[in-house]
């Protein structure tokens, strides 16, 4: 993974943290965003961990560059939550968000749950993206998406749509949660979504959740 953020201290201090972990390895910093790109350019790595706020180029079309061109999940971090940069960077293709007060033992596990392909959403950004969808038009896409997934997959789809984790998906529909992950593989690729969060805006943006579901 690499690390970005234009504060030195801030930077090598995460950097380090990280290094010192059982299966992380950290192969680069960066000051700002365009040595960010830099570095995933030469070797794109499974995670960035990306300030929001960098010279430069910021963390938002670091982001968006980074998510169209690379396999790299990107996990932001902001000094708010409230930060109005952080809900464009989640539609810019970030797969979560922490904040720079962060605890070392949350840091660790969140880099570790977006290299899993999970995602990493606080609750004021939540209400912030299905605000956002409650305000649009909606489509319906569910005649299109049922031709493609299969009934359980369309089931999984709805329930990765509510946030529920793979644990609370399995108990719901009586599965395994490896068959939970195994579905969640097989709606991502047929659906052409890169992460569970573009499967939450997919569902959305469908029509096939509203809020409040």
């Amino acid at each position: 993974m690499v690390v970005a953020d234009d504060q030195p201290v801030i930077c090598a201090g995460f950097a380090a943290l990280l290094a010192a972990q059982d299966g992380i390895e950290v192969t680069g910093t960066a000051a700002n965003g365009r040595e960010l790109m830099t570095l995933v350019a030469a070797d794109p790595p499974d995670v960035a961990l990306v300030d929001i706020r960098m010279p430069v180029l910021d963390g938002i079309e670091a982001t968006r560059l980074i998510t169209r061109d690379h396999p790299t999940r990107v996990l932001i971090l902001t000094t708010f939550d409230l930060d109005a940069y952080v809900y464009d960077a989640i539609r810019a293709g970030a797969s979560g968000f922490l904040l720079k007060d962060v605890t070392a033992d949350r840091l660790v596990d969140g880099v570790r749950m977006i290299a899993e392909g999970s995602m990493l959403l606080g609750p004021t950004v939540s209400r912030r993206l299905v605000a956002d969808f409650a305000r649009g038009p909606r489509t319906s896409a569910r005649v299109q998406v049922s031709e493609v997934l299969s009934p359980r997959e369309y089931e999984v789809l709805l329930n990765l749509a509510q946030g529920r984790s793979n644990a609370e998906i399995a108990d719901g529909l009586v599965i395994s949660t490896e068959t939970v992950k195994s579905h969640v593989a097989e709606v991502l690729r047929k659906l052409g979504l890169r992460d569970r969060i573009q499967a939450v805006v997919f569902a959305y943006e469908n029509g096939l959740v509203r809020p409040g579901d």
